[in-house]
């Protein structure tokens, strides 16, 4: 069956994550998205973390670029400029991520490519958004995160602030994205009437403080870090077994319940002065944490897993990446599966997170080699055979 995006195309000028996070969801929907890139090299990240397991190519690469297809065009050429705006002239979506100012050099910024294809979806994606003092400023996801207020949250209560451990304000900003673009299509299926999408990574990373950044607005002062503890509930966070640690969450006093008779087996702990409520709990951590150190050391933490799935109390063993990726309940979900790459072979890889019943995602297909497609889709956008050939003598493609 057909993707929900099945017959949109996408013409993508991203590179590094947050535009091409953006791209990877529409091409896993089911649209074509045609990666626009640098004859020279390509996207920035062909050349990070290269690994000689996938005989020399990215992992990065190759995890944020699946199901696309791979255009190496000089837009810096006017002939290789011609070749984009004939391209966007068919196109339903455009997404870029240079800097404010670039793109109009170009000659390929909404307002200009609009007159050929009123309908275009225009969607850019900089450091603070073309509508700001700092539009020229490049933009970068740990000065997001540093600057959004994100690293101020995050990080254990008596150290410093620190960056998250996967590039979020790219991710987010990238989803950000996605979200403006499919409301601008749904827009444009009832009007035919385009539009252009301005995404900031600092505005992704300050919307992404959520309750914390509330909380400041309401009362004036800003919230700390609490490491992996909660501000509000206890017990919550780490907790070491025999063998590893797990991740248990009381959210409520009835868990609280469950817990001691079901899962540790003290149910006098239940109506004990100090843990009775959560606001003892909370006054008594110290002394709960101690107690339940000692509890969870008598057992593994696979043995701990058992009893909290039974009673039904929330926790979570705290798996490395492999672990994670190999565990029964993220295989059967179809999150991990191979994929052929012409160069690397046979691999495993993520797929997309999203199912839909009538209109499945993609099945992953490898991310392409630099300029895989460049005949194939200079040729559906009416390019001969002799043109191209000249292209790639003159620079202009490869």
């Amino acid at each position: 069956m057909a993707g929900p995006l099945a017959g949109v195309t996408v013409l993508d000028f991203t590179r590094v994550l947050a535009g091409p996070w953006c791209t990877l969801a529409l091409a896993d929907l089911g649209a074509e998205v045609i990666k626009i890139e640098n004859p020279k090299g390509g996207d920035d990240t062909r050349r990070f973390d290269v690994r000689e397991e996938l005989a020399g190519e990215s992992a990065y690469f190759v995890f944020a670029n699946r199901n696309k297809k791979s255009l190496a065009l000089n837009i810096a050429a006017p002939e290789g400029q011609a070749v984009a705006r004939r391209i966007a002239a068919r196109a339903d979506v455009l997404v870029e991520n240079f800097r404010p100012g670039v793109m109009a050099r170009l000659g390929l910024d909404f307002e200009s490519l609009r007159e050929a294809n009123p309908g275009l979806v225009y969607c850019s994606i900089s450091g603070y958004g073309h509508a700001s003092p700092l539009r020229e400023v490049a933009g970068y996801d740990p000065v997001a995160q540093a600057e959004g207020g994100m690293m101020a949250i995050t990080g254990e209560a008596d150290g410093g602030p620190l960056r998250t451990g996967i590039s979020y304000a790219d991710i987010f900003s990238g989803y950000n994205a996605l979200q403006g673009i499919l409301a601008a299509l749904y827009h444009r299926e009832r009007t035919g009437e385009g539009q252009s999408i301005d995404i900031a990574l600092l505005d992704g990373a300050v919307a992404s403080l959520a309750n914390q950044a509330q909380v400041t607005l309401i009362t004036g002062r800003d919230t700390g870090r609490y490491g992996n503890d909660h501000p509000f509930l206890e017990p919550f966070g780490l907790a070491e077994t025999a063998d590893g640690p797990l991740y248990l969450v009381i959210g409520n006093d009835r868990q609280w319940e469950r817990f001691c008779r079901d899962v540790i087996g003290r149910p006098d702990l239940v109506d004990h002065p100090h843990f009775r409520d959560n606001a003892a709990r909370l006054a008594n951590r110290e002394r709960n944490r101690a107690l339940l150190a000692e509890i969870f050391a008598a057992d593994t933490r696979a043995g701990w897993m058992a009893k909290f799935r039974a009673a039904g109390v929330p926790a979570g063993a705290v798996r490395s990446i492999s672990e994670a990726l190999a565990a029964p309940e993220v295989r059967a979900r179809g999150m991990v599966q191979a994929v052929d790459h012409p160069r690397a072979g046979r691999f495993e890889a993520v797929a997309s997170p999203v199912h839909l019943s009538a209109t499945p995602t993609a099945a992953p297909v490898a991310a392409p080699t630099l300029g895989q497609h460049t005949d194939e889709v200079l040729a559906a956008f009416g390019y001969d055979a002799e043109e191209i050939a000249r292209f790639r003598t003159d620079g202009v493609a490869a």
